[in-house]
């Protein structure tokens, strides 16, 4: 049970009595040797959580349920909406599997410190592999199945790994897409070589195993099980590489204590999720919300986790949701718009079991936050944070007795525990800039950045004192410590002298009922400086639609004609990431 009743007496306790808060949420995880110390700074200058305490993310993840009576409750539940497989693993079935697994990686020569590089989808054997890296201390290094040669080559290169796993195939839709000739590309022009490959054969489309390189996942299972072996705090858990959003793709480096810490305390503190619970993330296993909440949180948490391959629908979200009497849902903006499209279709949700929904990965106007809680008839709220940060930075902490406020419903929230924001403002006078987070960061945070065969400090972060994390995101904080967010810090668009974020238009756009989704962003303007162009996606299904004279006239009603929008692009779709965000770089040059 959290020991506190209100935001404000959790945040204070955490800024006032640092060492004293996070030793004592250091207590929801079992330690091999326990820490005396929370934070220890580094000789590089970047700084430890629970420095030389001892531990295994895995035995916390699914043994120690097992010795507490669990063993028999559904830890993974699977659902690919591509095969409409479905498969329920229980903790004792995932601890055989992992183990097994774990023995396999150890007969190829795989040992702590060493690097896995898995390439699969969202299915059950990537979050056993996943596990039983961090079972035996190798650092595992999930990318995105459907990457093509040269992009995995890129992280073989980068990460060197001692083996690769595959599946045999993901999906585009309902369409098999063979993996074997990209990792075959990608090993023909990559450096460095790996001792093995793994391959997880699938029914969809199987692969030819090469002799001696090849090895069969399944058949890998079935070795003499690993036990877990004991870490350090601040030894590596996982290297992910951030989406290339923001320049060249990063290796985030991430502890075993700290992580496990940090991730315990927000099921509980966060999404009010208990032991037994279920959790549902539509989340890939390739992304950071993957990692943290469709893998290590809930299981490290005693939950039922609920993971999707593929792009689910609308009823497929519900049916998952009832079924499975999911109690938490974490989805992104793009697959609630998607949702709200074919919602006009189906009768509202009703779901007895659903407490609440989390949306995260990019803005979420208003307007679609209203939609959510209208059909599910469930608290819908954003939060923010970074692939860097591995947990949310604000958020709404449903864990806490006494409810927030309605006014702070539609925005990200305000800082969770440890995180320390400030604002660093380009002009004198301005509230808006640049949020910056004050040093240490808390524990779950990154421990530094790969680069180079080495873990260093992640300097590209670091403001020009060092005494800060930039977050490159732009937003006011309020005398309430509400953070509320303008966009990332290249979006902001500066007009004659007077800055706007892409954001505040975008959400007066998305407030039309016939737009499905928008994205602002600056054009250069001989006059001005910049001027703002507006990417319009019509909803398909709308009565009527939007003309440019009728956006840019809510634009000027609603913020003034001084913003200068008069160019409107309608587009049947906006440019997106894999993992579902808009690149407003690709506009920039469309």
């Amino acid at each position: 049970m959290l020991p506190w009743t209100t935001y404000e007496a959790m945040y204070d306790a955490a800024l006032t009595q640092p060492e004293q808060f996070w030793l004592a949420a250091a207590q929801r995880v079992t330690w091999k040797q326990a820490p005396v110390t929370a934070c220890r700074t580094r000789s590089d200058g970047w700084h430890d959580w629970f420095p030389d305490a001892t531990l295994n993310t895995c035995h916390n993840a699914v043994d120690r349920h097992i010795e507490n009576g669990r063993g028999d409750q559904a830890a993974l539940i699977w659902h690919s909406c591509a095969t409409k497989e479905r498969q329920v693993v229980t903790y004792r079935e995932l601890q055989g599997r992992v183990a097994g697994f774990a023995g396999g990686l150890r007969s190829l020569g795989v040992g702590k410190g060493d690097h896995v590089l898995i390439a699969m989808p969202t299915m059950i054997e990537t979050a056993i592999a996943m596990l039983a890296c961090a079972r035996i201390g190798a650092v595992h290094v999930v990318v995105f199945a459907g990457y093509a040669g040269p992009e995995l080559a890129y992280r073989i290169d980068d990460v060197a790994p001692k083996v690769i796993i595959i599946a045999s195939c993901s999906f585009q839709g309902q369409t098999p897409i063979p993996s074997a000739p990209a990792l075959n590309e990608a090993l023909a022009t990559a450096t460095h070589r790996p001792q093995a490959c793994v391959i997880v054969q699938r029914e969809a489309c199987s692969a030819s195993l090469l002799p001696v390189r090849d090895h069969d996942f399944c058949t890998l299972e079935q070795s003499a099980p690993a036990e877990p072996v004991m870490l350090r705090s601040e030894d590596p858990l996982y290297i992910l590489h951030t989406s290339g959003t923001t320049g060249n793709a990063k290796g985030i480096v991430r502890d075993n204590g700290g992580h496990a810490v940090a991730l315990a305390l927000s099921m509980d503190l966060i999404y009010g999720c208990k032991r037994g619970d279920t959790f549902f993330t539509t989340s890939d296993l390739g992304w950071v919300v993957g990692h943290s909440y469709g893998v290590y949180a809930p299981l490290i948490s005693g939950c039922t986790s609920v993971i999707v391959e593929g792009g689910a629908s609308t009823s497929a979200i519900r049916a998952l949701c009832h079924e499975h009497a999911v109690k938490c849902l974490f989805t992104t903006p793009t697959q609630m718009r998607l949702m709200r499209q074919e919602s006009r279709y189906l009768s509202r949700a009703i779901l007895p079991a659903l407490a609440r929904i989390f949306v995260a990965g990019e803005y979420a106007d208003p307007t679609l936050l209203e939609w959510a809680r209208s059909y599910f008839r469930k608290p819908v709220v954003n939060h923010w944070w970074q692939t860097e940060t591995g947990w949310s930075i604000t958020a709404h902490f449903f864990g806490l007795p006494k409810r927030e406020p309605v006014s702070l419903m539609n925005d990200i929230g305000r800082p969770a525990p440890g995180f320390r924001p400030a604002i660093v403002s380009s002009m004198p006078g301005e509230q808006c800039g640049e949020i910056v987070l004050s040093l240490p960061l808390p524990p779950g945070c990154l421990a530094g950045m790969w680069k180079d065969g080495a873990i260093d400090i992640p300097s590209a972060y670091l403001d020009e004192t060092g005494r800060y994390y930039r977050t490159f995101d732009e937003g006011m904080i309020e005398a309430n410590r509400a953070v509320h967010m303008l966009g990332r810090s290249d979006d902001v668009i500066k007009v004659a002298g007077r800055r706007i974020s892409g954001v505040q238009i975008e959400k007066i756009i998305a407030a039309h009922p016939a737009v499905h989704a928008c994205a602002v962003v600056a054009m250069p303007d001989e006059l001005r400086g910049q001027r703002p162009v507006a990417y319009v996606a019509v909803d398909s299904q709308a009565a009527c639609e939007p003309s440019s004279e009728e956006i840019v006239a809510r634009v000027n009603e609603v913020i003034g004609r001084w913003v200068g929008l008069k160019e409107v692009r309608f587009v049947r779709h906006l440019p997106t990431t894999v993992s579902g965000k808009i690149t407003r770089k690709r506009l920039l040059v469309s």
